[in-house]
């Protein structure tokens, strides 16, 4: 009886060997997005048309910014060539309807992820990319201190945005008045703000110094008021409906975390390749075969890194301290440094 409990016993841990062994060698069937993206040749991205730091075109019609700088790290996951990207203007309201009807393949628009984008929508969010919350920029002169001194205030910004959400429900809880004055074009809603049209600019805190610093003649005639009144967890949205092209947005983002986390870095992604942590080395494609997990090279990480840096590589690219636009990192630090970055474990 008892050598009868043995060998039941062995089969049990003979079929766990089995069904490990199928799981780890397992490879992602190639889903209808990685597909068609496979076969145009390019990835479609959903960019700002010109949000300063985030995506913007440069002088010589390049994009460039954070944003940017993610669609080519998934570009280069796919191809080994983060330049494989064509970057597509859309506003606020074309967003949504461009990631919809697949005019674009992802979207990382600043893009705030919310219950009601993810189910009535039909759209996936990566993990948070860029938390930011809701600020306001006001002429210094106006003496504004706080925005309970905003009471009757005429404030601009932008259309079908979680900002004009935001304001509506921070003034109402505040039992303040305002006349908001809503434009869809961005620079048209800079120009609006800088001509006086409106008392103040509400955005995307992290979205105001562009504006002080680029749209304003003068940008000490402006400051931003103390305080962040909303939550805004920016995030790349893609389609419901096809979990691998999920996966691999969603695996690219967490990748560029772990990257920085491990000390991962465009300078020395080739000389990590020779790391000894067993860690890295699955990372970076040396050992392992997680890329096929995800339908991809097994160097896709490395692809990625080699192509835009790590997550702090485009961080301080973008806002670091020698920018046009620094911004102190704040809770976008991982958090192994005070931050809420976590990039979940590739293995």
């Amino acid at each position: 009886m008892f050598g009868m409990g043995l060998l039941k016993h062995g089969k049990v841990l003979l079929v766990s060997a089995a069904i490990a062994l199928s799981a780890g060698s397992a490879m992602a069937e190639q889903g209808a997005t990685l597909k068609t993206v496979k076969e145009r040749g390019m990835l479609l991205c959903g960019a700002h048309p010109g949000r300063y730091g985030f995506a913007a075109p440069d002088a010589k019609g390049r994009w460039v910014g954070f944003e940017v700088d993610l669609c080519r790290a998934i570009a280069a996951a796919i191809f080994g060539d983060g330049e494989k990207v064509k970057f597509v203007a859309l506003s606020s309201q074309q967003r949504f309807p461009a990631i919809q009807s697949g005019e674009v393949d992802v979207l990382p628009r600043n893009t705030t992820a919310t219950l009601t984008r993810d189910t009535a929508l039909g759209l996936n969010f990566s993990p948070p990319v860029f938390y930011t919350g809701l600020g306001f920029l006001v002429r210094k002169d106006a003496g504004v201190k706080s925005i309970e001194e905003l009471n009757g205030a005429v404030i601009c910004m932008a259309p079908g945005s979680t900002t004009e959400q935001s304001v509506a429900r921070i003034f109402a809880q505040r039992n303040l008045k305002y006349t908001p004055i809503v434009i869809e074009n961005n620079k048209e809603l800079a120009s609006a703000y800088v001509a006086g049209r409106c008392d103040a600019l509400a955005k995307d805190r992290d979205a105001l110094p562009g504006v002080r610093v680029y749209d304003a003649p003068n940008p000490d005639d402006h400051v931003i008021l103390d305080g962040t009144y909303s939550k805004e967890p920016l995030a790349l949205a893609v389609r419901h409906g096809d979990d691998q092209w999920y996966d691999i947005v969603k695996w690219v983002m967490y990748g560029l975390m772990e990257a920085e986390e491990n000390g991962i870095s465009q300078a020395n992604a080739d000389a990590m390749l020779k790391s000894g942590d067993p860690y890295v080395r699955d990372m970076l494609g040396v050992t392992g075969d997680f890329g096929a997990k995800l339908g991809l090279d097994n160097k896709w990480l490395y692809s990625a890194v080699k192509s835009v840096g790590s997550y702090k590589d485009i961080y301080e690219r973008h806002f670091g301290a020698g920018t046009a636009l620094p911004l102190p990192r704040g809770v976008n630090k991982p958090w192994t440094d005070g931050g809420l970055l976590y990039g979940l474990p590739i293995k």
